[in-house]
């Protein structure tokens, strides 16, 4: 079973936690011991150097005789400096035999030695400490402190050590681990209440999200969600409302297209079941039959255009189109399209303008270009009234090539220039309803012109004219070579 986000974030700042007051703990202990370690060492050392003051006072320093009535009064001056600093103290001769020691029971200790290590360390260093216990001398540890006893010609006349108990230390950790389990409980459970709390809150933009998604997936597209909250998450719900607002217009856009589709498909059906039908039961006289015939092939053949189209669009939006892009002349494609619709341009005396080619070389897929031209070339046609005025232009300016076919006419009207791009888009009332149109070449020359690396919009002014513009990339000068002939057409 998959972990939900809650618990994560739970578990995750428990951890953190833990592992938190764990290392603090740790690393308060350690810096603890070792102030603590340093504290007593010199606690320690003081007490040794007030004791060899003493001893010099009472001139016990040039030879360390305890015997004479002077080294009495000198012990109750030790005694007394070892319970005010709450530290043992032992004397000891040069060969660390302990003479006196500052403690209840005397008699344990006297006769007995400091370890060899520490008087070495003592002389070498001029003074010792450890945590131990001091070679066996102490049943627990202690810190120990050792100094040695110089008398005025250099010469070593005895040793000086310091003990105190570090069970106290003991207790103090054992104490302060026990404060440190009680904080983290507490510590763990507050945060606990807040790691829900919070995870709650981080969640439920997200939970809001997953309701929405699951409504897209029932087909409404309409739901949004907030886009209030922290960073993240706003740019998070920015996204999501942009892929919601794109979702609805894909889906308003799949549901007119598939209205349109209907719509012109059952129209030209219409008609040709119609034509048929009459002929069939006699309707129409046999003298007639030819005549409607022709529609019924013309129906036929705008049929086949609208399927063709269609097909075109599905193939080019879904990527299966293979642009062959190379350097070659624009005006060839130009003229080829010129010259395949000349019959209709010569049935309509239309005269052409601005049909002086020039070489203009572009990089793009000859195939796709002629296609755009040819759409472009057929829709002036269309709108151009008889007698009038089809205009080619072709400019080249900071590697760009722009290409525009104008026509005489009524124009576009403006409130409808924004949409002659999209699928189906018929405008009445500038351009007419011309019945062998299905609106999917504009749609096309779009689409045709963006996988060329361009782009195409439309200029008109009703009433007079209408421009449409496209751009190509120019060729590059090294791949600028002459073509051998225009591009062929069928």
């Amino acid at each position: 079973m998959r972990k939900s986000i809650t618990s994560r974030y739970f578990y995750s700042t428990a951890i953190l936690l833990l592992c938190s007051i764990a290392v603090m703990g740790f690393a308060q202990m350690y810096m603890f011991v070792v102030y603590y370690r340093n504290e007593n060492n010199d606690k320690l050392l003081a007490t040794i150097d007030s004791t060899i003051s003493l001893m010099a006072e009472f001139g016990m320093t040039e030879d360390m005789d305890l015997a004479d009535d002077t080294s009495l009064t000198l012990a109750r001056s030790i005694l007394l400096t070892s319970r005010v600093s709450g530290n043992a103290i032992f004397l000891a001769d040069p060969t660390g035999a302990i003479l006196r020691a500052s403690t209840d029971d005397e008699s344990l200790y006297v006769g007995r030695s400091i370890s060899q290590r520490a008087m070495s360390a003592a002389f070498v260093q001029g003074s010792y400490t450890e945590l131990g216990t001091l070679g066996g001398l102490f049943e627990s540890r202690h810190y120990v402190a050792v100094r040695p006893v110089f008398n005025t010609a250099g010469r070593v006349t005895g040793y000086v050590a310091a003990a105190v108990d570090a069970s106290n230390l003991n207790d103090f950790l054992a104490n302060m681990f026990s404060t440190l389990v009680l904080s983290a409980g507490l510590m763990l459970m507050v945060s606990s209440v807040l790691s829900i709390v919070l995870s709650a809150q981080l969640v439920m933009p997200l939970r809001r999200m997953a309701e929405a998604a699951k409504k897209f997936g029932g087909g409404d597209f309409s739901v949004r969600v907030s886009e209030d909250g922290d960073e993240e998450l706003t740019q998070l719900a920015k996204v999501f409302n942009n892929m919601a607002e794109n979702l609805e217009k894909i889906d308003v856009s799949r549901r007119s297209f598939m209205g349109n589709i209907a719509h012109e498909l059952r129209t030209p059906m219409t008609s040709i079941k119609g034509f048929v039908d009459g002929m069939l039961d006699g309707t129409i006289p046999p003298e007639s039959r030819d005549h409607y015939l022709a529609i019924v092939s013309q129906e036929t053949g705008r049929l086949t255009r609208l399927i063709k189209n269609m097909l075109d669009i599905t193939k080019l939006e879904a990527g299966e189109y293979k642009v062959n892009a190379t350097a070659y002349d624009v005006w060839e494609t130009i003229t080829s399209a010129v010259f395949a619709a000349e019959q209709r341009i010569e049935e309509k005396n239309i005269q052409l303008s601005g049909f002086a080619p020039v070489r203009t070389p572009v990089f793009a897929d000859a195939d796709l270009v002629f296609q755009v031209v040819a759409n472009l070339l057929d829709n002036a046609i269309k709108f151009c009234p008889d007698g009038g005025e089809i205009r080619f232009s072709v400019a080249q300016e900071k590697g760009v090539v722009t290409v525009s076919v104008r026509n005489s006419g009524q124009g576009i009207a403006a409130e409808s220039l924004p949409f002659v791009f999209e699928r189906f888009y018929k405008e009445d009332k500038s351009r007419g309803l011309n019945a062998s149109g299905s609106g999917l070449g504009l749609h096309i020359c779009k689409v045709l012109v963006n996988l060329s690396g361009g782009r195409i919009w439309v200029e008109s002014r009703e009433g007079e004219y209408c421009q449409f513009f496209f751009t190509l990339p120019a060729a590059p000068k090294a791949l600028r070579q002459p073509s051998e002939k225009p591009h062929e057409r069928k």
